[in-house]
């Protein structure tokens, strides 16, 4: 039974400056669940920049709320928060408890506090009137224990490594993986998470090109690159300027997770990560994915904490090559800097159910608290309706690449949607497409519309199933293409039919007399398709499209 007696009834102040010091309050709350004894408040401490972000970011938890004032006035039985900054003193509580927001403390402000610590070491902070604010420090590895003492040393006797919340809920999601990258759209393509903490240092600061030149150099039927940014990045420009600013990219298939939860399980899914000097990548580095450096250096980043030897051992990302070239079988140096970063992987539920309920002066729930795994992420994706074709024939081998239209590279030809594309791009495309559903043609009514009305199109493809597809060619007539699936490794792979129509249409310009049926192969990333090529049948150009 469930104990809700009112005698044993205990308040709890979550306490935050921004949205991400929220998330982490939020990844730490399961250590109250199935309590009836608790009632949660939260409160947003002024004096942060990035408050209206936290703000929104509080709505959205349909958290209970009270004013930061109305919260002085009254007392609670423990406040719990993730940074020690702002008006903290003025709250009335029977016991405080203070946690990490990130991996560790890697980073020094130099315009605030002591100009050669970060915050959750820094005495500035942690002591009010010369003693320690919170009753509890909770860590997540020995080694921020070692630092805090030698830092504040009286801050440390009321320290406990308790692990990291946030990276036992990704090694929980790590099974489902697979899930998080179906729900991307990822098939057998290297996701590539582009990492920016915040401010001056930050990449999307130093490098805002770098999320541009990764979605147009690299070929999208092997990769595909999503931008991890930092809420109080976030909170600086909105959501709406981050958005406005990298439109092109999104419209060429960047994904943008949001910065709560789905960060989490981009990062579960992904296969590589670049970074700044932000800890996200000690999360990237902890799940084994591989790192690449693209830190330009300045003042931020402490030397011999772990993020610093992280980015020390990391391969330095050099442009689109280095990312061509990465091994991604290649995690042990990352393992290393991650392993000084989190400790007790999966207890810190438990271990701070342990201690947040002693200072509650309550017996813990019965019930095991375990992490909740992330929820599959909902990440706006656009599948470009008009993509940028290379393509070399080999006698019956053709081997394509594809990239988003606006690519600077040279190309044999774009491969457009109709009617979806822009019109531009329908009227100069030399392979046009479209799936069934308008019901309004047949196959062969709507690609003889298509080569009438746009002189640029060479080959009008209707893609009627995942391995099949019926075409006219200008100068050849109708075909029908037939794809073979591919079987490696206990798995079938099946490529994107539109890709095979290009191959088609750039083997047919190479080969104009050659004869039918005939068999190609087409390489598309790390695959190849055999391919059928056969004149198509009457019913096949009668069928609705």
């Amino acid at each position: 039974m469930r104990d809700t007696g009112g005698d044993q009834r205990r308040s709890v102040l979550l306490a935050f400056r921004s949205a991400v010091a929220l998330h982490r309050l939020l990844d730490v709350l399961p250590v109250f669940e199935g309590d009836g004894r608790i009632s949660r408040w939260f409160t947003l401490v002024p004096g942060s920049r990035f408050d209206l972000e936290a703000l929104a970011a509080l709505d959205r938890s349909g958290a209970r709320v009270i004013d930061f004032e109305q919260a002085t006035e009254r007392p609670f039985d423990l406040v719990l928060t993730t940074s020690p900054k702002g008006a903290l003193a003025s709250l009335s509580a029977r016991a405080r408890a203070l946690l990490p927001h990130g991996a560790g403390f890697n980073k020094a402000l130099r315009e605030e506090g002591s100009p050669e610590l970060p915050s959750g070491l820094d005495p500035a902070f942690l002591l009010s009137d010369g003693a320690p604010w919170a009753d509890l420090h909770g860590l997540g590895h020995a080694e921020q224990l070692s630092r805090l003492a030698e830092f504040c040393p009286p801050a440390a006797t009321r320290a406990v490594v308790v692990g990291d919340p946030t990276l036992d809920r990704m090694l929980e999601s790590n099974p489902r993986r697979e899930v998080y990258r179906a729900a991307l759209d990822l098939g057998d393509r290297t996701l590539l998470a582009v990492l920016s903490t915040w401010g001056p240092e930050s990449l999307l600061v130093q490098r805002p090109e770098l999320p541009g030149e990764l979605v147009l150099g690299l070929p999208v039927d092997r990769y595909r690159v999503a931008l991890l940014v930092h809420p109080n990045e976030i909170g600086e420009r909105s959501r709406l300027d981050l958005a406005e600013q990298f439109r092109p990219e999104l419209r060429a298939g960047l994904l943008l997770p949001s910065p709560h939860q789905d960060w989490a399980a981009v990062l579960v899914a992904a296969d590589a990560v670049i970074t700044d000097h932000g800890s996200t990548a000690l999360y990237a580095a902890a799940l084994g994915r591989p790192v690449l450096n693209a830190y330009d250096g300045g003042r931020e980043l402490i030397a011999g904490t772990p993020m610093a030897r992280l980015l020390a051992a990391a391969p330095r990302f050099t442009g689109l090559e280095s990312v061509r070239g990465l091994d991604l079988a290649a995690t042990t140096l990352a393992r290393g800097p991650a392993a000084d970063a989190f400790d007790r992987p999966g207890q810190a539920l438990g271990l701070l159910r342990t201690e947040l309920y002693r200072l509650l002066d309550l017996t813990p729930p019965r019930q095991v608290v375990l992490p909740q795994p992330l929820p599959v992420p909902s990440v706006p994706r656009s599948a470009a309706p008009t993509l940028a074709v290379r393509a070399e024939v080999d006698g019956q081998r053709v081997r394509v690449e594809r990239f988003p239209a606006a690519t600077e590279l040279p190309i044999h030809h774009l491969s457009a949607e109709h009617p979806v594309a822009a019109l531009a791009q329908v009227r100069s495309a030399a392979v046009l497409w479209r799936r069934p559903g308008s019901g309004r043609w047949t196959v062969s009514g709507w690609a003889t519309h298509v080569l009438d009305e746009l002189p640029a199109c060479l080959t009008a493809a209707a893609v009627m199933s995942a391995d099949r597809c019926v075409l006219l060619h200008r100068h050849r007539g109708p075909l029908t293409v037939q794809l073979a699936p591919g079987r490696a490794g206990g798995r079938i792979h099946r490529i994107d039919p539109t890709a095979a129509v290009s191959a088609v249409h750039a083997w047919l310009g190479a080969h104009p007399a050659a004869g039918l049926p005939a068999e190609l192969d087409c390489a598309l990333g790390p695959f190849t398709a055999r391919l059928t090529v056969r004149p198509a049948l009457a019913e096949e150009l009668d069928a609705e499209l």
